[in-house]
């Protein structure tokens, strides 16, 4: 494993519970300028292995990327963690936000 992949399962990790956080900022935080698309890999090839709170990562722009039953779960598991996600799956960055 890289040192870029192992910092970005580290940021994932961190994000607390009821907090979200975005495709990017996971990358920069973890020391990745423009990774979005590295953190993205990193969320479909490694989740299940690290156990990984997938569900806790959307777009910058405070949507959710899956669509369908992924969008349903992902929105579930959201709100269960006290997220507010509009019907449209979008969230309050400024409120949930990490």
């Amino acid at each position: 494993m890289t040192p870029s992949t192992q910092n970005i399962i580290n940021q994932i990790l961190a994000i607390p519970k009821g907090k979200v956080s975005s495709y990017r900022d996971i990358a920069l935080k973890a020391g990745i300028q423009n990774g979005a698309r590295q953190t993205v890999r990193v969320l479909h090839s490694m989740s299940e292995k690290f156990n990984l709170p997938w569900y806790r990562v959307i777009r910058s722009d405070g949507s959710i990327a899956l669509a369908d039953e992924g969008k349903a779960l992902q929105i579930t598991l959201l709100r269960n963690e006290g997220v507010e996600v509009s019907e449209d799956g979008k969230i309050d960055l400024e409120k949930f936000g990490w």
